[in-house]
């Protein structure tokens, strides 16, 4: 089958890498392979792609073995490197998780990961609410306040959003749960950003407000239920989408 990507021959058409090069090659052919450019032909060897993009040896074998670690390629003996089945790929990975969220809108993805995000956050507030320091708590609260100023045009109303929410998973003092910060940050844009534009607003201060409250109050049980509001909210709203798809 012919491929329907145009050649990478001439330097017009090779990516724009950036300064970085290792990191613009990996963001790249990272991208690529997600959006399944290499579906119907064979991954490049590293001679290839190192014509194609117009960069050394060392910056393509670099490149690759970050894909390889991210679980997106595979070496191996006399098959040379081959696209990893999407199964494989490492989802907790940030680089990951933005390109499969660049990719096509998916309404399947938004849910499955706001079904990830009420099994830990709810646990995180919990726990936040016996553990965070005077430090965490006015985290927390700066973020409600982000959020406020945003509403009022003042602050970037994701950035608010996604302040407060990590601001709980670190207050939770666990790195487990803070660990999640990187992955909750980069998928809450894409999940704000839908639930924003099917609610006509931003989102609600006082559902924010009760959980912030409740962590404030040391009582684990009602922090634990306003994030479960929180997240339900989001969840009711992808199910209506996916009910109205045609």
């Amino acid at each position: 089958m012919a491929s329907t990507y145009p050649s990478l021959g001439s330097a017009d058409e090779r990516p724009q890498l950036g300064r970085n090069l290792t990191y613009g090659m990996l963001d790249s052919l990272g991208r690529a392979i997600v959006t399944g450019r290499y579906e119907q032909e064979a991954f490049p060897t590293e001679a290839e792609l190192a014509k194609q993009h117009g960069v050394s040896r060392s910056v393509t074998r670099e490149a690759v073995k970050m894909l390889t670690a991210k679980g997106l390629l595979s070496a191996r003996p006399r098959q040379g490197t081959v696209v990893q089945p999407s199964q494989n790929w490492n989802l907790f990975d940030t680089d990951v998780l933005r390109w499969l969220l660049e990719r096509k809108f998916s309404l399947d993805l938004l849910r499955q990961f706001n079904e990830l995000r009420v099994a830990i956050e709810p646990e995180a507030a919990a726990l936040a609410a016996r553990v965070a320091t005077q430090d965490d708590l006015r985290a927390i609260s700066l973020g409600l306040d982000r959020m406020a100023a945003a509403e009022r045009g003042e602050e970037d109303s994701l950035d608010a959003d996604i302040a407060f929410h990590v601001a709980i998973l670190r207050a939770s003092e666990n790195p487990f749960y803070a660990q999640f910060r990187d992955v909750v940050s980069t998928a809450l844009r894409s999940s704000i950003r839908f639930t924003n534009r099917i609610k006509g607003h931003t989102a609600s201060l006082a559902e924010h407000a009760a959980v912030r409250d409740a962590i404030a109050a040391r009582d684990p049980e009602r922090a634990r239920a306003a994030m479960r509001v929180l997240i339900g909210d989001v969840l009711t709203l992808i199910g209506q989408a996916e009910t109205a798809k045609p």
